[in-house]
């Protein structure tokens, strides 16, 4: 199915004159426009199998192009250069470098879902634009999300221990960041935890020189239990072979994913 948006026309394909006169005939006006035709050769016919295989891009074989997911997409109100329904025609010609050159808006979907729900194909566009993401993120065509980073932590510490120890989870997404240098740093600037202190000690209490009562809800035991467990890792008992296969499984998949 033609994509006939003039948005999505490159430009040096595109050619407008203010008057045209062909064979003697005006034909200014609607027809001022002509798009030159262009043959496509550096396509990948294995591209959306591996899509497919990537969570969430398991239906997009299913697209039939009634543009329902774009027409609905919050993003696209805002941006009409975030099309779904594009990036699913390209996506199943197997033209790469096409995505590529949005890969820097496709991961501005906010998983609304009104794509997934209006979709009649059952394609689960949002799936698939979370696929592509993470394609574009795996092939090293952008830097790792701060979501990835953090999802990539504490996979680590589930598969090594069984479980995971929260400061350390902490500290290593600070660490592969760029949002701060440092833990102490990075809550310092970030106002959620100031205000996560301030409802737990009630701060307000040593301001007003309410000292006992103010210490008196101080989670001395909690930090102290952080404390230890920073230094003694918690590890889930008899986990030793348990996280061998589980990280053979992960292993297995990702391979599986990438064909």
């Amino acid at each position: 199915m033609a994509i006939h948006e003039k948005t999505l026309i490159d430009a040096d394909h595109v050619l407008t004159t203010d008057k045209l006169v062909i064979d003697g005939v005006d034909v200014s006006g609607h027809w001022n426009t002509m798009i030159l035709p262009r043959t496509l050769t550096d396509y990948d016919d294995s591209f959306e199998a591996k899509i497919q295989r990537l969570g969430g891009g398991d239906n997009v074989h299913r697209c039939w192009q009634c543009g329902s997911c774009t027409n609905s997409c919050t993003m696209y109100a805002q941006n009409t250069d975030f099309n779904p329904r594009y990036w699913i025609y390209l996506t199943r010609l197997g033209l790469k470098e096409e995505i590529l050159k949005d890969k820097d808006i496709i991961w501005q979907c906010v998983s609304c879902n009104k794509c997934t729900n209006i979709c009649p194909k059952d394609v689960r566009p949002e799936g698939v634009m979370k696929a592509l993401a993470h394609w574009i993120e795996e092939e090293g065509h952008r830097p790792k999300s701060n979501s990835t980073v953090f999802d990539e932590e504490f996979t680590r510490q589930c598969i090594v221990r069984g479980r995971i120890e929260d400061m350390e989870v902490l500290t290593g997404y600070f660490g592969k960041t760029d949002q701060a240098h440092g833990l102490l740093d990075a809550l310092r600037k970030l106002s959620w935890f100031r205000l996560a202190v301030f409802r737990q000690t009630k701060l307000s209490d040593l301001l007003n020189g309410r000292m006992m009562k103010f210490l008196n809800r101080m989670p001395f035991g909690a930090s102290l239990r952080m404390g230890l467990a920073m230094l003694f890792k918690p590890r889930t008992k008899s986990w030793g072979r348990t996280g061998e296969v589980l990280a053979q499984y992960v292993k297995e998949q990702k391979e599986l994913a990438h064909g």
